[in-house]
């Protein structure tokens, strides 16, 4: 009985999404790295982003994947939005900088920025590394407030919640701070 109960439990442990993401109100990991926003590759930190407003950061497993292409598209189409709240919107994967500058004008539309992580340091940092294969990133998207921190998180491979999601947090954030 008891090996039944230990096979049981290991089993649905296995079965079980594993992942794991930086909690509420942790500080976010500051970082510069190369993006490309509309094909053209420029420099990206964090910390620059931050003194205009809120960052919606975004982690995908691999551009012109079908997942990936509906959230990019998805992520373009609310872009404006996501600026008129005053958030800057970018997303980050493995790829080069050479696919991504592609994938930025066809998927994103020329209207967000995707950031290159070959090295996973940023993936890693976000605790954003797909368990099961840990050369890609989990599909994970945060909102990073004005002062660093953690504001949301959320974390499923479906792609049809992140944008919705992340800019519920995104107009919350930003009403508070109007009632402050």
């Amino acid at each position: 009985m008891k090996r039944f109960i230990s096979i049981a439990l290991a089993t649905s442990f296995l079965a079980a999404p594993i992942y794991a993401a930086l909690p509420i109100g942790a500080q976010a990991p500051d970082f510069t790295t190369q993006a490309t926003l509309g094909g053209k590759p420029f420099k990206f930190a964090l910390a620059d982003a931050l003194k205009k407003g809120p960052v919606v950061l975004y982690f995908y497993p691999a551009a012109f994947t079908p997942g990936c292409t509906v959230e990019a598209h998805e992520f373009a189409e609310a872009t404006d939005k996501f600026k008129a709240l005053g958030a800057t919107v970018i997303g980050v994967s493995h790829d080069d900088i050479d696919k991504l500058n592609k994938f930025s004008v066809t998927e994103c539309r020329n209207k967000f920025a995707v950031a290159s992580d070959a090295d996973q340091s940023i993936t890693k940092a976000y605790d954003s590394v797909m368990v099961q294969k840990p050369e890609y990133a989990n599909r994970t998207s945060y909102v990073i407030a004005q002062n660093g921190k953690i504001a949301y998180e959320y974390t499923a491979m479906d792609p049809s919640k992140h944008v919705e999601n992340t800019m519920a947090a995104v107009e919350k954030l930003q009403a508070g701070k109007k009632g402050s």
